[in-house]
């Protein structure tokens, strides 16, 4: 073969040589564009030498020509210019070189522009050895990330509970659901969290007994586990220290530990809380628990038939919303809660005699905790029953009404203050503010409810003086039921809501998210 020849191979011969790279050979040099040597040919100047034949370049069949182009200080010599593709392929070649986006390229040709939609090169006119200038911005180059992507599962137990976004459920011990659940609703209190976290770890007051501070600290220790981990934590030490304080809740039956009521687990455990809670030398807080959740309640206590009258003070951690066919709402059975009559020996009379004793609230706690009374005992079975009746209750809940005159009084400024932040929400002018008003800080409350006991809190704001003003309205803020129709059996499950507002079921060991408008459909009826 002489120079300035070309050797165009037999298309059947060169398909069985070439079979091994998955390439067909072209035929003529019009079909030279289809030949997918053309992608190898790129890292090959001039030919490419296959068996005994020289594949024909496009430079060789006139489609080919080296340009340099020139951008900003740095010149690339030799940029192949395929005249069988568009400009914008060109321009894709550039941009691999530089940086920059084809739809920021200026290339200068001849004093003018190339143009993307120029589909013919013949008509620029480009040359072999032309050269080109460029202009236009690169994009900036993307760093890698300097940390890789971590999964949840491989972050440290307190960043997974935060991503998440609640804390652990626990598993029961052998009918503990009514112990889990009372903690986990508790648990949802940040206060009672704070105060038992700087309760010392050893020593007590000499007023405080051994068992309840052993059970202070391992209430402490527990909501630590709840709050450091996402999966279950057994709350082995703190049933063990629970029972020992209190032996019913170590009943057994065939062997079996028996199924107990959660509200008298909230009672004794609030109740030795705040015994060892207590600072008397502590002017700012004396009384944790009781600020947290104790009712001033003021009653008057009366005799129809001899006209006697007395009235008391006394100091209680929950409301009593009382059921019976009349009551279909909450409110309803909070009034029936706070009157009732009571059989005492009459000095006037001489003998026994029915007293009348009406309550109102004379001070309010931060979380309210109202007991729905399900459970009563039956005196022609001699057994505990329940009352499956359904009773509503809101997620929002004003005590006003219940309150005493004097408590009242002081409610209206804190209401007014709140009555004129919702209006400014609406766009409402502020009404003018009486003489008597007191000045004070915006607050922020919630509020806690239960099937069966029932948890709330209140308060729009902080003040200056550090103690909050409270306005009588609560946000419900947890819910323990009773699932089943029996006092002496079925199952606790405590619902409630986390900081981002999202309800969760603690089932036990089962944290479940839940929808905020299923709440108040546990209102009763033996399922819930």
């Amino acid at each position: 073969m002489g120079s300035g020849r070309v050797q165009i191979p037999d298309p059947k011969e060169m398909q069985d040589t070439v079979d091994s790279v998955y390439m067909e050979a072209p035929t003529t040099k019009n079909d030279y564009n289809l030949c997918p040597l053309w992608k190898l040919q790129q890292r090959h100047p001039k030919f490419l030498c296959l068996s005994q034949w020289i594949l024909p370049t496009p430079e060789l069949l006139n489609h080919a020509y080296r340009v340099s182009v020139k951008w900003q200080k740095e010149i690339f010599p030799a940029v192949e210019i395929d005249t069988t593709q568009s400009p914008y392929v060109f321009k894709c070649q550039l941009f691999d070189l530089t940086g920059v986006p084809p739809e920021r390229q200026k290339i200068m040709v001849k004093g003018g522009l190339l143009k993307v939609d120029d589909a013919d090169w013949s008509t620029i006119g480009v040359k072999e050895g032309q050269k080109l200038m460029m202009m236009g911005t690169a994009d900036e180059v993307v760093k890698a990330p300097e940390k890789g992507p971590v999964f949840m599962e491989d972050l440290p137990e307190e960043e997974q509970v935060v991503a998440v976004g609640h804390s652990a459920g626990l598993f029961n011990l052998g009918n503990t659901c009514y112990m889990n659940s009372t903690v986990q609703c508790l648990h949802s209190v940040p206060e009672l969290k704070s105060a038992l976290i700087k309760y010392p770890h050893s020593g007590r007051s000499n007023d405080l007994d051994q068992s309840s501070h052993l059970l202070t600290c391992a209430t402490r220790d527990l909501f630590n586990e709840l709050d450091k981990n996402v999966k279950p934590v057994a709350p082995m030490q703190f049933w063990m220290v629970l029972r020992k304080k209190y032996p019913q809740f170590g009943q057994l039956h065939n062997g079996v530990f028996m199924q107990q009521d959660a509200e008298e687990c909230w009672t004794q455990l609030l109740y030795t809380l705040s015994q060892a809670l207590r600072s008397p030398d502590s002017s700012e807080n004396p009384d944790t628990v009781k600020e947290l959740f104790g009712v001033e309640l003021v009653s008057r206590i009366h005799c129809q038939e001899s006209g006697e009258e007395s009235s008391e003070t006394e100091s209680v951690y929950s409301l009593k919303c009382h059921i019976s066919q009349e009551v279909n709402h909450l409110h309803e059975g909070l009034k029936h809660g706070l009157k009732s009559e009571l059989e005492k020996a009459s000095p006037a009379l001489g003998r026994s005699a029915i007293y009348v004793k009406e309550s109102c609230i004379n001070g309010l706690p931060r979380y309210l905790t109202i007991q729905f009374v399900r459970f009563f005992w039956k005196r022609e079975s001699n057994q505990k029953a329940k009352i499956l009746r359904k009773v509503d209750y809101p997620l929002e809940l004003d005590v006003y009404d219940l309150c005493s005159d004097d408590l009242r009084k002081k409610l209206e400024a804190p209401r007014q203050i709140l009555r004129d932040e919702e209006g400014k929400k609406l766009g409402l002018k502020k009404s003018a503010p009486k003489d008597n008003d007191v000045k004070m800080v915006d607050a922020e409350g919630s509020s806690n409810s239960s099937g069966e006991s029932s948890l709330a809190t209140s308060g729009e704001g902080v003040p200056t003086d550090k103690k909050t003003h409270l306005t009588g309205i609560y946000d419900l803020v947890a819910v323990l039921t009773h699932k089943g129709r029996s006092a002496d059996s079925g199952h606790y499950v405590g619902w409630v809501k986390q900081e981002s507002g999202k309800w969760i079921e603690y089932d036990d060991d089962n944290p479940i998210p839940q929808r905020e408008e299923d709440i108040t459909k546990l209102s009763g009826g033996g399922i819930e």
